[in-house]
């Protein structure tokens, strides 16, 4: 008799899935290495399987706008709160921030260390040194051309290089190149080793600030998705366990954290 017993525990453990649950997210958070450490422990403790679709901001936004994705974290604030208005998300959180850096050459063949972002995307454009885009519809491309726009300019020809692809393929670019990029926080510290012929040239600007936040896609609107998981994800990366575990990440390999969290202090 104890022997069914434990046979039939044994058949009713084996019969609980993990959940599965979508993440749309930005490139520089998976290739920073960010969710091996935050993902994790997650799981284990609701039982979940996170499958994470990494892409450009804008394009993990049209995955969740046809309905293919349960929760956002992404980095364009503009374009979070349409998203949000148009009901196609429950509300836009603050999860936490980092900040880009403008890279570029050692030699800095533009003038542009110490200079403030205008002036240096500025001085980029008039002497026509090769700066390498994201040119993807992610958020570092749209702030990007947030600052062409700011000054009523429209860089093309040879020496504006489109990558159309995600943070660390376009850091190499740049690499390869010897060329100016915006690049972010967390991509540069996992990735500078690699790029000795580049330097941080202009950082602390105001203007390069770089929030993330987290968006539960709406169930009103997507019936399929997966509300209830999404936003228990959601309350995890805005708990003091998340929080913390965003705070120390990079520390000990970078000496410094590589996102800076926002909802604990």
């Amino acid at each position: 008799m104890l022997s069914t017993i434990l046979i039939l525990l044994g058949n009713s453990s084996k019969s609980i899935a993990k959940q599965k649950l979508i993440l749309a997210s930005t490139t520089s958070t998976l290739d920073s290495g960010l969710f091996d450490v935050l993902i994790p422990p997650f799981e284990k403790k609701y039982n979940y399987e996170v499958k994470v679709i990494a892409v450009g901001t804008g394009q993990a936004i049209r995955l969740a706008k046809d309905g293919n994705a349960d929760v956002l974290l992404i980095h364009d604030r503009e374009a979070e709160e349409k998203f949000v208005r148009e009901g196609y998300g429950i509300k836009r959180l603050d999860v936490m921030h980092n900040d880009f850096f403008i890279v570029g050459p050692r030699n800095d063949p533009a003038g542009v260390k110490g200079s403030k972002t205008l002036d240096a995307f500025k001085k980029i454009f008039e002497l026509r040194v090769s700066f390498v885009s994201r040119g993807d519809d992610s958020g570092t491309h749209k702030k990007e051309l947030s600052f062409w726009k700011k000054l009523n300019l429209k860089p093309s020809g040879s020496w504006y290089i489109e990558s159309g692809t995600g943070m660390e393929a376009t850091l190499r670019i740049a690499i390869e190149k010897i060329a100016y990029i915006l690049c972010d926080r967390a991509t540069w510290l996992s990735h500078k080793k690699e790029a000795d012929v580049l330097d941080i040239l202009v950082e602390g600007d105001p203007e390069l600030f770089n929030p993330y936040s987290v968006i539960v896609v709406s169930p009103a609107k997507y019936p399929w998705v997966k509300y209830e998981s999404a936003k228990k994800f959601a309350d995890f990366l805005r708990s003091s366990e998340g929080q913390e575990i965003i705070r120390n990440y990079g520390v000990d390999k970078f000496g410094e954290p590589l996102f800076f969290p926002d909802v604990i202090k």
